[in-house]
């Protein structure tokens, strides 16, 4: 095993960093979806909107691990999480599904707009009655000569306010349940699309979500992803890339609350001491740092091995466990750290809001643990 990083990889990280502080520092997470887009934008010149999709239309070309590396470096130096995690899921939950089940005359309209950040994609997959249970969804997608009717309602799709595509699953045949949903990249444009206002949320602010209408909607034939009935393929697949290699971004906050936390230990003095001397704080530290660590070995594995193509269920699910855990357990070692500094708005309150919702959004940790038991043949 080697842990190092190739003289590419590390490079790439530099610039990341480099460009994403130069960019965003001192930004303060705002609900704005006119701000997001033009984070987009700039995220798009950086390269971040495209780090896996194909060089020919933009992109880097990067494989799993790559791209993970990259967004922990976004996460680092980004002080919005909200807005790294909205490029995340634009390119992980909507672009990969499309470079890799579009026909080609779809991925020629699309992957460019994707990788260059001008277009903006949205996940629609949760629906009121459907969370977990994606075999349960309601929103049906009628076969017609021309195409497929759509009809029904998600509840949660992040960047939905602002999207140009959304890419949603539908039940083309409800009767068969998971077997019976199909996967579609629709242009927002499109008659019947009505795209709602971004819900209010106690963290990630800076990525917008809102519930998404299909009204009778006519999507042509061609921009369905995969054959009719792949829907739930498409969604594991895309997933699966989510959950390996967006929580990267959660890697990059945690290492720079560390740094804050290790600077506040060592700046702040109670009883003429420095807090860091206290074992309470510097063993507290330690935890932090072991969580960490231990979190990033699980997700470079998983990623590795989807590279790689190889059986990754397993250790993609406990990556995902991983580090949403260790976020929200750094987080409120972090708050208590800073005492009432923390509690004040930014900063450590801040990274405990936005820490929460990892344990949710790409499948909760409950569900994760389900994947891992019947893994093990439970």
């Amino acid at each position: 095993m080697d842990f190092g990083l190739d003289e590419a990889a590390r490079k790439r990280c530099e610039a990341i960093d480099a460009d994403v502080r130069a960019h965003w520092a001192g930004v303060r997470a705002v609900a704005d979806p006119a701000a997001a887009r033009a984070n987009f934008r700039a995220a798009g010149r950086i390269g971040l909107t495209g780090l896996s999709l194909p060089a020919e239309v933009g992109g880097a070309g990067l494989g799993a691990l790559d791209t993970a590396l990259c967004l922990e470096a976004f996460g680092r130096a980004c002080p919005d999480t909200g807005f790294a995690f909205a490029v995340a899921a634009h390119l992980l939950a909507c672009a990969v599904p499309v470079r890799d089940f579009a026909d080609d005359r779809v991925r020629e309209q699309l992957l460019a707009g994707l990788a260059s950040g001008e277009l903006v994609a949205a996940n629609a997959m949760t629906e009121d009655g459907a969370g977990s249970d994606v075999g349960a969804l309601a929103v049906t997608a009628r076969p017609t000569a021309d195409g497929y009717l759509l009809d029904g309602e998600k509840s949660w799709a992040s960047n939905a306010p602002i999207a140009d595509l959304v890419v949603t699953y539908a039940a083309t045949d409800p009767a068969a349940g998971f077997l019976g949903l199909s996967a579609f990249a629709v242009p927002t444009d499109l008659p019947g699309v009505v795209l709602g206002e971004p819900l209010p949320k106690m963290g990630l602010v800076g990525c917008p979500a809102g519930r998404v209408r299909f009204e009778n909607c006519l999507v042509p034939a061609e921009y369905l992803l995969g054959g009719e009935g792949q829907g739930a393929a498409v969604f594991q697949h895309s997933m699966a890339w989510e959950r390996a290699c967006l929580f990267g971004i959660y890697l990059g906050t945690m290492a720079r609350q560390l740094e804050e936390c290790v600077e506040q230990a060592r700046e702040r003095r109670q009883f003429g001491r420095r807090i860091g001397e206290f074992q309470a704080v510097s063993h507290t530290l330690v935890g932090m740092r072991q969580r960490l660590e231990a979190a990033r070995l699980l997700l470079l594995r998983a990623c590795w091995l989807l590279d790689r193509g190889e059986e990754h269920v397993t250790e993609v699910a406990l990556s995902k466990i991983a580090v949403s855990e260790a976020a929200v357990a750094n987080s409120l070692d972090a708050l208590q750290l800073f005492g009432g500094r923390g509690y004040l708005t930014g900063g450590a309150e801040e990274q405990l809001r936005d820490s929460l919702p990892s344990t949710l959004f790409s499948g909760t940790t409950q569900i994760q643990r389900e994947l891992v038991a019947r893994q093990l043949g439970l």
